[in-house]
């Protein structure tokens, strides 16, 4: 079988110039193939000693591993501030004369798509309606009040914040600058460089890699099936078509296939045309809920709630529940901490294509704050609304009809909201719409999620073969298929926790490299713009060489 490099100056990268291989590094592709193989195997072989293997999993991360992850986020974060405020901050994500490639605008609306998909809907109304119940931060006797609404909001801003998009900005940033600064492959192992030079080709970029390609597998595979779950009370609700587990398997199927077709068509055709799409249409679904809504409550209490997480994300980003038995942090905070760093290889890719030209600082300002703003604004409007109608019912708290359907299926209460806003003739719009809507985002976090593991497998190919990008979108719903089979949201949560935890410590790794390389390359850029100010031949060359000197 013949190779070739897609680095002229190593003999670690290759990639098969034929043969079933073909564009592909033929280790990566072997090894990433059997890992999702041996999971499907595992799993249908024996599926109630699958279901108690996850969850025995679950359980022990919960009660063994909270504190890392509570941790880690808080550090990933702090990170996250110092690089913005730091002498680094001027430093470009590309060569000193680039500039960004898009406005900020379009900019800002990529970044707020790709970090964010079907979990917006999902849990925008179910999770605030969910925590006014109790939750570990309210005083006893205050449940189901008007200061429990508040509470279930800030851990709602916590879960869905700052935090969150400080892993995004690490992974992001990390891709970015190796890639389009130092010309390297625009894969994870690339952001290990400054650790392990030219050996990133070898095995150890291949870890790097496949760790990234199973968080991602597995982060997307938890956001299709917790989508399924929606897009099937959606279809309850208009077309009475019945909510169970092989209803939202064929739902995976469909959406699947329309995912891998738009994967197959590349970038700047499928994807493009569905991430314009979302936007619009959850521009449409926001205004609805704002107008038809109760807009005063509704935009108050988003002043309020985003003053009380000013205050207190920190304390509560530090929080760890001291009870040995409980469950709470381990179900919700813990599970969010491990899903967005699964989905941090995921995300952080897209964001590193679309941030070339940016400067570290104006990099970090923009994913960090614009996109959680906007999040905050969307679960406060669809949040407040919902319990609105809790707390203000005729009938007293519980009457309303949004607590009752998120006890019953987590999965209902969006569209029990959208009967309950009294929109006449425009209901059954609205509730297509919004299963439009799950459905887009839905097919574009998949056929992105195929694309990203695909770039992985080909050692930074940008247009990977068509037929990975088949495998691979297909091999994406059969895993959360098969996560649905055994355990329903228990497992898919297990998932992101076993995805997120080897990531983890991948982004430690990227984030001494980062720090490492950005000293040399703050020295270096002194020293070329004293000798060449206007030449910037051989500059990553120059970086190299005062890397390897340090």
């Amino acid at each position: 079988m013949g190779t070739k490099s897609n680095k002229s100056d190593t003999d670690y990268v290759i990639l098969a110039d034929k043969g079933m291989f073909q564009d592909l590094n033929p280790s990566m592709a072997l090894f990433s193939k059997g890992l999702i193989l041996a999971f499907l195997f595992f799993t249908i072989v024996n599926v109630e000693f699958a279901a108690s293997t996850f969850s025995g999993m679950q359980n022990w991360i919960q009660s063994n591993l909270d504190w890392f992850y509570v941790l880690s986020m808080c550090i990933f974060l702090g990170f996250t501030f110092y690089l913005m405020c730091s002498k680094y901050g001027s430093i470009r994500l590309g060569k000193d004369d680039q500039r960004p490639e898009f406005s900020y605008f379009t900019w800002f609306s990529m970044l707020f798509g790709a970090g964010m998909g079907v979990g917006l809907l999902f849990w925008s109304i179910a999770e605030p309606a969910y925590h006014i119940q109790g939750n570990p931060f309210l005083a006893a006797g205050t449940e189901n009040t008007m200061a429990a609404a508040n509470t279930a909001m800030q851990i709602t801003f916590l879960h869905w914040g700052l935090h969150g998009w400080g892993v995004y900005v690490i992974v992001g940033l990390a891709l970015a600058y190796f890639t389009y600064r130092h010309d390297l492959p625009l894969t994870v192992r690339s952001a290990l460089y400054p650790i392990f030079g030219d050996k990133i080709f070898g095995w150890r970029g291949h870890v790097a890699d496949l760790l990234a390609v199973f968080g991602t597998l597995f982060g997307v595979a938890t956001t299709l099936g917790i989508g399924s779950g929606q897009i099937n009370a959606g279809l309850n609700y208009m077309f009475g078509i019945d909510v169970d587990t092989t209803s939202q398997v064929i739902i995976i199927a469909v959406v699947s296939i329309m995912a891998t077709i738009s994967a197959v068509s590349g970038v700047g055709k499928g994807i493009k045309i569905l991430s314009e799409l979302n936007m619009w249409l959850s521009i449409l679904l926001l205004t609805v809920f704002i107008l038809a809504g109760p807009t005063v409550f509704v935009l108050g209490f988003f002043v309020t709630n985003l003053g009380d997480y000013i205050l207190n994300f920190i304390p509560m980003g530090f929080w760890v529940d001291p009870d040995p038995q409980g469950q709470w942090q381990g179900w919700w905070t813990v599970f969010y901490w491990g899903w967005w760093i699964a989905w941090a290889p995921f995300v952080g890719m897209f964001i590193a294509r679309v941030s070339k030209g940016r400067t570290i600082r104006e990099f970090c300002l923009g994913v960090l704050l614009v996109p959680t703003l906007v999040t905050f604004l969307w679960m406060s409007v669809f949040g407040s609304t919902g319990m609105f109608m809790e707390l203000f019912a005729d009938g007293g708290f519980g009457t309303g009809g949004v607590i009752a359907a998120v006890n019953e299926d987590i999965s209902k209460p969006l569209f029990v909201v959208i009967e309950q806003l009294n929109l006449g003739w425009l209901t059954p719009v609205v509730a297509l719409v919004s299963v439009i809507l799950i459905i887009t985002y839905f097919i574009t976090s998949s056929d992105s999620g195929t694309l990203v593991i695909t770039t992985l497998v080909s050692m930074g190919n940008e247009n990977p073969p068509a037929s990975y990008r088949i495998f691979w979108g297909l091999g994406q719903g059969a895993i959360a298929a098969v996560l649905l089979l055994i355990g329903g949201l228990k497992a898919l949560q297990t998932a992101s926790l076993a995805a997120g935890l080897p990531f983890a410590f991948i982004m430690f790794m990227m984030m001494y490299a980062l720090i490492k390389s950005l000293r040399a390359d703050f020295e270096g850029v002194q020293q070329i713009r004293e000798i060449a100010p206007n030449n910037q031949t051989g500059r990553t060359d120059h970086y190299i060489a005062i890397l390897n000197n340090r």
